[in-house]
């Protein structure tokens, strides 16, 4: 079913007077190379645009579209930010709390504190402030969708960035994942600087060419 999120969520804030409600997400729990990004988005409550009907989870929509909703999110959401949390924080904290990490990171740069966050399927205890933690929340929240495909983009240009670096692995194809050309390319010319070294076929690939 294509499913469309909406503002249920953050309508059930805004009208116990929780003006500045943020919607967090990450991508990038899986790769096997990179850093993992989450995006905090924050919508007024007033907004009313066409193009909101089009956002929903950056898996179910093309790059180009991806793209093109980012730009529109961040023109016109009161504020929006990302937290980036390298490869080797992700093998020193494990890769849920380098998630955190990256979603704590991206509530603290907003312009505006939040009043509240609604977050995809993660609790943040150590932030104090009022917060809901939805599974599929991508599919459900508006704005927790709206912070998916603003973390995917960053994310995918990064990785294409450091295609460019380290090429060979096919990272602005897969970004970074595990796929049969990235899997291939790592037992053919071993691990780059940006592998996370903590994760099973990586670790394979060092211990092998130790």
């Amino acid at each position: 079913m294509n499913h469309s999120p909406t503002f249920v969520e953050e309508q059930s804030f805004w009208r116990h007077g929780y003006q500045f409600v943020a919607g967090i997400d990450e991508v990038g729990r899986g790769p096997l190379a990179g850093p993992v990004v989450a995006a905090a988005v924050m919508f007024s409550p007033q907004i009313n645009i066409p193009w909101l009907e089009q956002v929903r989870d950056s898996k179910k929509l093309s790059a180009k579209k991806r793209e093109y909703l980012s730009s529109c999110i961040q023109a016109e959401a009161v504020s929006f930010s990302i937290g980036v949390v390298s490869h080797e924080r992700i093998d020193s904290l494990g890769i849920v709390g380098a998630t955190k990490l990256a979603m704590r990171t991206a509530v603290e740069q907003l312009d505006d504190t939040p009043d509240a966050l609604l977050i995809d399927a993660v609790k943040l205890p150590e932030i104090a402030i009022r917060q809901k933690s939805i599974i599929k929340g991508d599919n459900i929240s508006r704005s927790i969708a709206a912070a998916s495909i603003v973390a995917k983009v960053f994310r995918d240009r990064l990785m294409e960035e450091y295609d460019r670096h380290y090429p060979g692995y096919g990272f602005a194809r897969n970004a970074g994942y595990g796929t049969k050309e990235h899997m291939d390319k790592l037992k053919e010319i071993g691990c780059c600087p940006i592998h996370r070294a903590s994760f099973a076929p990586v670790r394979r690939v060092l211990k092998n060419n130790a």
